[in-house]
């Protein structure tokens, strides 16, 4: 199963560096404009469906792709929601580190808990739509939570991503492999990372 993870378009929050989280800003012109000009990237006849976070932004991010591609959105996930950040939404991302020294926020939901998720929502895809060719609308920060996960390296090791950068997974034998990220091959990407703790541990177990 092949399933590319979009992060939606932007925000009036992304352009003003605020963190958002779980708070339901909608999409701005820009953003509107983003994901109409991303249609151009994909072959409609190298995808089947279409679906996304439960939040508007990536509700709507999905609409405008389904709608050029010429495919249906045919699901809402709450487990793609992007992480909530409790008591940091509305602040500038440039002072959460003054405010919260090590970025532990009142609310906030456990790091620990985002990339299994995020994983829970594409086994419940593959699920529904075994077999499909999915293009997923979600967020920048439950993205690289997710692909940790899967590939067993600490999220924020990941590259930030982009609005309507594409991350390409695919699902073989019931286990996920990352296969892009924002783009660019995993390969590449792959010296910059770190491996999570819970790597070492298995490394640990099984050498």
């Amino acid at each position: 199963m092949q399933l590319a993870l979009i992060r939606h378009g932007q925000t009036d929050w992304n352009l003003d560096g605020l963190m958002q989280g779980r708070t339901d800003i909608p999409l701005n012109s820009t953003g509107r404009t983003q994901a109409a000009d991303a249609v151009r990237a994909f072959d409609p006849n190298e995808w089947d469906v279409v679906v996304s976070s439960t939040l508007g932004r990536a509700r709507e991010t999905a609409a405008i792709l389904a709608d050029g591609l010429g495919l249906q959105v045919v699901g809402e996930y709450d487990d793609l929601v992007e992480q909530d950040f409790g008591a940091a939404e509305g602040t500038l991302v440039s002072q959460i580190d003054e405010r919260w020294p090590g970025r532990e926020f009142p609310g906030k939901e456990p790091e620990h808990e985002v990339g299994p998720r995020g994983v829970r929502a594409l086994d419940r895809i593959a699920d529904e739509h075994g077999g499909a060719r999915v293009l997923a609308v979600a967020h920048g920060t439950l993205i690289r939570h997710l692909l940790g996960e899967v590939s067993g390296h600490v999220a924020r090791s990941y590259p930030k991503l982009d609005n309507l950068s594409v991350s390409r997974v695919e699902r073989a034998d019931a286990a996920w492999r990352v296969l892009t990220v924002g783009g660019a091959p995993f390969d590449e990407v792959l010296p910059w990372l770190l491996p999570s703790p819970a790597s070492d541990a298995e490394l640990g177990r099984t050498a």
